[in-house]
């Protein structure tokens, strides 16, 4: 499958895939750590949840590269965790036990439309200005992310966001920033992990030698143990009911819309495309998506989903599963030694998560701007997706206007069946 012809066939090669693995992990490793922090405010134990995230991208990431053979890490999704434990749990109540259930059965009815390729018929019912505008919105989303992480742009009371202070740790970004461009433009090859490398080590120092008030890297335990306490503890009978329906249906609206988003924004941003267009192994990589989420529900952990963060491994040149079988082999050791991610610090990674901003607003270009019908819905979705915080919003909203206006431009006919069925679940993702 990743035999060196076939590589070659793909432009790349086994060292560049492995680097664009190491890459992508780096730059989706928070999860392992942020995931159990989150969820564990329901009572669920913190470091059987920290098992239960690392479970989930492990055996998803694999099957993501061995069976739709996509550059793409899954694990479980921010947001999601977010739902899970402030509404499923804090508003309506749920024991995270009924929680983990409603999880699981939205994963099965979610492998039933991948399956039945009902998603792979949504994804191809998209018009392409959308498409092209969700990569970019995706890219700007990621970088606010890394300009957050660095916080390098923070809140503000009077202008909503604004320039963080300038101290140890944003000039330390902002060195490691500069160093990744520099090797990018100079064909460096693994640049983005050298980068983040670099930055690690210049981070070392802050809260130690110079500046800052805290300490950036504090490495205090190197070994922890695995905790699979909440291996099977989901309530199978209590979370199928019919009053829980909705808290189901949100869960696979939000997980389709997202990893939708994801595949089509990556897919355009970095000609993952196949002969017609459409995004590569698309069928194949939905139902990945779906079975990560019925895992969750079975080995604790709130749904998996595609991560926008492979853009980072993307980049660094992975265009096959290959990238995703080295990233998901590098989740494992964490079961063992979760407390070493200390050692690569959020002021690390953001860097490349910047870059990536940089590389998706490619196909911008490809928007008929001169066309407000088709130019307005996608400047609509691609800035509602980072001043939302929210893929979800932004595609949802680029849907509804693309069809308001075709509607009330006497363009009704070039609304397909399946745009309108997008638009049903768009709206019930909203209600719900």
């Amino acid at each position: 499958m990743f035999s060196a012809a076939e590589l070659k066939k793909n432009n790349t090669s086994f060292s560049t895939e492995i680097l664009a693995g190491i890459s992508s992990f780096l730059a989706t490793a928070y999860i392992i750590v942020v995931n159990p922090s989150i969820l564990s405010q329901t009572g669920m134990p913190f470091s059987a949840v920290l098992t239960a995230t690392i479970l989930v991208a492990f055996f998803s990431s694999l099957m993501m590269g061995l069976y739709a053979n996509n550059p793409i890490l899954v694990a479980p999704g921010m947001g999601l965790n977010a739902f899970f434990t402030f509404t499923a749990v804090f508003t309506e109540k749920l024991s995270w036990q009924v929680a983990l259930g409603t999880v699981f059965w939205s994963g099965v009815f979610f492998l039933l439309l991948s399956f039945f390729n009902v998603r792979a018929y949504i994804v191809k019912a998209i018009p392409k200005s959308l498409r092209f505008a969700i990569a970019a919105g995706i890219g700007l989303f990621i970088t606010l992310i890394g300009f957050a992480n660095a916080k390098f742009i923070v809140a503000h009371p009077a202008t909503m966001v604004g320039l963080g202070k300038l101290n140890a740790s944003s000039l330390t970004f902002a060195a490691g920033l500069l160093i990744t461009v520099v090797l990018l433009i100079r064909n460096v090859k693994g640049s983005i992990l050298i980068g983040i490398v670099l930055t690690s080590l210049m981070a070392w120092p802050i809260g130690r030698w110079w500046g800052g008030t805290e300490t950036i890297i504090d490495i205090t335990n190197i070994i922890s143990k695995p905790d699979f306490s909440l291996l099977f503890q989901l309530d199978f009978v209590n979370s199928l009911k019919w009053s829980l329906a909705p808290i189901i249906l949100a869960f696979v609206f939000t997980d389709m819309f997202d990893s939708l988003s994801t595949f089509v924004g990556l897919a355009e941003a970095a000609d993952l495309l196949d002969e017609n267009g459409e995004p590569k192994n698309i069928k194949r990589s939905l139902i990945t998506d779906a079975f990560s989420t019925t895992v969750a529900g079975l080995v604790g952990s709130s749904p998996g989903t595609a991560y926008i963060e492979s853009a980072v491994g993307i980049e660094q040149g992975g265009k096959t599963g290959l990238t995703a079988v080295a990233g998901a082999i590098l989740f494992l050791p964490f079961l063992f030694l979760s407390p070493l991610l200390s050692a690569i610090p959020a002021i690390a990674t953001a860097p490349a998560l910047v870059l990536v901003g940089v590389f998706m607003m490619k196909p911008v270009v490809k928007i008929n701007w001169g066309n407000l019908s088709e130019a307005f819905p996608a400047f609509f979705a691609m800035v509602l997706i980072p001043f939302t915080y929210s893929i979800t919003q932004g595609i949802i909203w680029g849907f509804l206007s693309w069809t308001a206006l075709h509607i009330a431009t006497g363009k009704i006919r070039e609304i397909s069946l399946a745009l309108w069925i997008i638009d049903i679940f768009a709206i019930l993702a909203l209600i719900l």
